[in-house]
C-alpha cells in the first residue's frame, strides 16, 4: 500500500484485510487507503483511530473467559486458552453430543498476565484430546467467576464419502429451470429433475446430475433471474415444486383440478418455443395453485409430518417464513419497512408473526413441500443406481434485500459487497452485490448460521458444489459506491470453515466439490484436497504457462468438465461466442481482433491435440470436435467427469455473461438446439452425441476402476 501510516496497516493485518495482492498475471497490486478504511469500518473497526482500535482488537480475547467456539480436527491433540483472574484455579470438562461427560486436563502454559479493565488477568490452557468423537460438543470451565461454556466442533481430518468409489463417476450438468418437459409449467421443476436423473442413471450409466442453485427467491414478483443471487441459501425456491405431485392435489375436486390446469396451460404452451423464460409468469400461476392446495385440510398424518418439519428447522425457518410474509406486505427491502420490523428478534416482529400466522404458515408449508419433493428426487436417483444422485450448488451469498440479509444481519457485513478482481474473462472485475459474512461475528455465533445452512441443503444432496470455494479462505470485498477492481481481500478462518463443511458433509454422506477456478493459489487447492474436498478443472482453463496442460497431467481429486455455465456451450465457444458477446457489450479492455486471434489460437491447440491422438480427422464437424474434447476429458485422472447437457444437444447460447445485468438475458435461456428448436427432456435421447459421449465416458470409467 502506498503512503499509509504503520498503525493503519497493522490494524488491517489484525482484521485480515489485505493492503496489497497478486493478480492473475502475477503482478502485485496496491490497495487504496480509501478501500482499506471502508472495509475496516464494515468489520466494526475505527480506521480513523487505528492505534486505539488496534489496542481494543488485542484486548477482545483477553476480555473473554473462553473462545465462543473451537473447531478441532479428529486425531489431533490441541489446546484452548482460558482467561481468568491471575492466580485463580479452574476445572474443565466436555459434554459430548450423547451426553457423556469427560474431564479435560489443564496444561502447562506460561504467558505473562496483563491488566484488562483494571483486573490482572492470566491465561491458562486446557487440552482438547485427540480421541474425541466427531460432532458438536460443549466445553465447560468453572473458575472463580463462575461456569462458562464453549462450543466444540470435532471435525474429520479428511472427508470420506462412500459415494466416491474406486471407479471414476460421470454425470450431467444442467440448469434445471432451463431443462423442461412437455408438462412443465414453462420452467423445469423437480419432476423434470427426477425424470432427468432417472433416465440418465438408468439408460446412460450416469452417477450424478449437477444442477444450478435452487435457493429461495423473492416471495412476490418480480423475481431475480439469477439463481446465484437468492433471498436465502438455506431454503429453496418453491417455483421448482411440481404442483401435481403434492399429496393434497389428489384431494381436489374436478372444478379445482380444472382451475389448476387452466393456470398451467398457457405456460405449457411456451415449452415448444425458445422464448426467454418468464419466472414472474410461472410463479404467479404456481403461487395461485399453491394457495389453493394450502387450503386443503391436512390429514392427521400430514399435519404431524408438517409439525415435525417445522420443529426440525426451528428458528431459521420461522425467520424465513416471517420475512416472506412481511415482504408480501411491505416489499423485499427491509430498509423501507416500519422501523420496529427491522430486526427478526424484536417484539414487533414476533407480534407480526402471530397476527399473520396464516401467511407465515403458508411459507413454512411451501418449504415442507419442497423438503418432501427434494427427498423423493434423491431417492429416485439412487434407486436407479446413481452413486451420488443430485449434486446441488451453493451460491456465494444472497441478495442485499433478502431473507438472509435480514435474518442474519448480525453476522453479515454492511456497506460492502463481494465479487472478484479482474481476470482474463472479466477484465473490469465482478461485483456480485452480496453482503459477506463478518468473520468474527460468525465465530461469535459458533458458526451456527453456516452449519444450519449446510445441514439443510445436504439433507437432499448426494453431492454439493461450492461456488467460488475461495470464499471459505478469503473474499474480495468491494466498498459500496466503488468499482469492482477497487476492492480488497478479507481472510477467513479457513480451517474452521473447511472443518465444519467436512463434518456436516460426512454426517450427510455428501460428496463436496469446490469451484477453485480463477486466482487460487496452489496451497488453497492443497488445503481442499487435504480435507477431502474435490476441486474443479475446466478443459479450456487448463494451461501451464503459455501452453495447454495435457489431460493426463490434470489433478485427480477434481470434477473435470469441458466447460462451465459462465461460458457459452462448447459449440458456441468454438464459434467464439464468448468474444463476440463481450465485444458487443463493451466488456473487453483490449482490441477485439486480438482477443479473437488469442481465443482461436487456444481452441486450435486443443483441436490439434485431439487430432494428434487420433480423435479427429482432417475434416471434422463441430459435433465431432465436441465429442473429441470429451474424449480428452476422459483421458484425465479426474475422479468425477461432468458433461454439460447443452453440449450434448448442440446449444450455442450462454446461460450467463458475467459482468452484465440487463445487457444480456442471463439465466433466462431455455435449452435449445443451434437450429432454434427447443429441446425437451423427452427429446434429449434423440441426439446422437448423447449416446456417443455416454458410451465413451462409461468405458473409461470402467477402465479407471479396474
Amino acid at each position: 500500500m502506498l503512503h499509509v501510516n504503520a498503525d493503519l496497516e497493522r490494524l488491517a493485518h489484525a482484521y485480515g484485510v489485505a493492503t496489497g495482492y497478486w493478480d492473475q498475471s502475477g503482478i502485485h497490486r496496491d490497495v487504496s487507503e480509501q478501500t482499506v478504511m471502508a472495509v475496516l469500518r464494515a468489520l466494526g473497526a475505527d480506521p480513523e483511530s487505528p492505534a486505539r482500535s488496534l489496542v481494543e482488537r488485542e484486548l477482545r480475547d483477553w476480555r473473554r473467559i473462553l473462545p465462543p467456539v473451537f473447531v478441532a480436527i479428529a486425531g489431533r491433540s490441541l489446546w484452548s486458552w482460558v482467561h481468568l483472574p491471575d492466580g485463580s484455579h479452574l476445572r474443565a470438562w466436555v459434554v459430548l453430543e450423547d451426553g457423556t461427560r469427560r474431564a479435560l486436563a489443564q496444561l502447562d502454559h506460561v504467558v505473562a498476565p496483563r491488566l484488562v479493565d483494571g483486573v490482572l488477568t492470566g491465561e491458562a490452557a486446557i487440552s482438547i484430546p485427540s480421541d474425541l468423537p466427531l460432532g458438536w460438543h460443549e466445553v465447560h470451565v468453572h473458575t472463580s467467576t463462575g461456569e462458562h461454556t464453549m462450543v466444540l466442533a470435532v471435525t474429520p481430518a479428511h472427508l470420506a464419502s462412500p459415494r466416491l468409489g474406486a471407479a471414476r463417476s460421470w454425470g450431467l450438468m444442467t440448469q434445471i429451470y432451463a431443462t423442461r418437459s412437455s408438462s412443465s409449467w414453462g420452467l423445469g421443476d423437480l419432476a423434470d429433475l427426477s425424470a432427468l436423473a432417472t433416465w440418465s442413471g438408468r439408460d446412460l450409466g450416469a452417477d450424478f446430475v449437477l444442477i444450478n442453485p435452487m435457493h429461495a427467491a423473492e416471495p412476490v414478483a418480480p423475481l431475480t433471474p439469477s439463481p446465484y443471487l437468492p433471498t436465502s441459501r438455506r431454503f429453496t425456491n418453491p417455483i421448482y415444486l411440481h404442483i401435481e405431485s403434492i399429496p393434497e392435489y389428489a384431494q381436489l375436486n374436478e372444478q379445482q383440478i380444472a382451475h389448476i390446469a387452466s393456470l398451467a396451460a398457457p405456460l405449457q404452451a411456451r415449452n415448444v418455443t425458445t422464448d426467454l423464460l418468464d419466472r414472474n409468469a410461472v410463479w404467479t400461476a404456481k403461487r395461485a395453485a399453491l394457495e389453493l392446495l394450502y387450503t386443503v385440510p391436512a390429514t392427521t398424518q400430514r399435519q404431524a409430518a408438517f409439525d415435525a418439519y417445522v420443529a426440525r428447522e426451528g428458528v431459521g425457518l420461522n425467520d424465513f417464513a416471517t420475512w416472506s410474509a412481511i415482504a408480501e406486505e411491505h416489499g423485499i427491502a427491509s430498509a423501507t419497512w416500519p422501523a420496529e420490523l427491522s430486526h427478526p428478534s424484536s417484539a414487533a416482529v414476533l407480534a407480526y408473526a402471530e397476527q399473520h400466522l396464516t401467511r407465515v404458515n403458508f411459507h413454512r408449508w411451501l418449504q415442507w413441500q419442497l423438503d418432501e419433493q427434494l427427498t423423493d428426487v434423491q431417492a429416485h436417483a439412487e434407486s436407479v443406481g446413481m452413486r451420488i444422485g443430485v449434486m446441488h450448488d451453493l451460491a456465494v451469498g444472497v441478495h442485499p434485500d433478502s431473507a438472509d440479509a435480514w435474518a442474519l444481519q448480525d453476522v453479515l457485513a454492511q456497506g460492502v459487497s463481494v465479487g472478484a478482481p479482474p481476470d482474463m474473462y472479466n477484465q473490469l472485475g465482478q461485483n456480485w452485490s452480496q453482503p459477506p459474512w463478518r468473520p468474527e461475528a460468525l465465530a461469535d455465533a459458533a458458526f451456527l448460521p453456516y452449519r444450519n445452512m449446510l445441514r439443510t441443503i445436504m439433507q437432499h444432496a448426494g453431492g454439493l458444489r461450492i461456488d467460488h470455494v475461495l470464499a471459505l479462505f478469503r473474499m474480495w470485498w468491494i466498498p459500496d459506491g466503488m468499482p469492482a477492481y477497487e476492492g480488497t481481500y478479507v481472510t477467513f478462518d479457513h480451517q474452521a470453515m473447511l472443518g465444519i463443511l467436512a463434518l456436516e458433509a460426512q454426517r450427510a454422506d455428501c460428496v463436496v466439490i469446490g469451484e477453485d477456478l480463477g486466482t487460487v493459489e496452489p496451497w488453497v487447492q492443497d488445503a481442499l484436497a487435504e480435507r477431502g474436498i474435490l476441486g474443479t478443472v475446466i478443459l479450456w482453463f487448463e494451461r501451464d504457462g503459455g501452453s495447454l496442460r495435457a489431460p493426463e497431467h490434470w489433478r485427480r481429486d477434481v470434477l473435470a468438465s469441458v466447460t462451465v455455465h459462465d461460458l457459452p456451450p462448447t459449440a458456441g465457444y468454438l464459434a467464439l461466442e464468448h468474444v463476440r458477446i463481450r465485444a458487443e457489450l463493451g466488456l473487453l479492455t483490449g482490441d477485439e481482433s486480438a482477443e479473437r486471434l488469442a481465443a482461436q489460437r487456444e481452441i486450435d491447440e486443443w483441436i490439434d491435440l485431439a487430432t494428434q491422438r487420433g480423435l479427429l480427422g482432417e475434416s471434422s464437424s463441430t459435433e465431432d470436435i465436441v465429442f473429441a474434447l470429451h474424449q480428452l476429458l476422459a483421458q484425465s485422472p479426474a475422479r468425477l467427469l461432468g458433461v454439460s447437457l447443452p453440449d450434448l444437444v448442440g446449444e450455442v447460447r450462454a446461460q450467463n455473461q458475467p459482468g452484465t445485468d440487463q445487457e444480456y438475458p442471463n439465466w433466462r435461456v431455455p435449452l435449445a438446439h443451434h437450429d432454434g428448436n427447443p429441446v425437451l427432456i423427452e427429446d434429449i435421447g434423440r441426439y446422437p452425441l448423447v449416446d456417443r459421449v455416454a458410451r465413451a465416458l462409461e468405458a473409461r470409467s470402467v477402465e479407471s476402476g479396474s
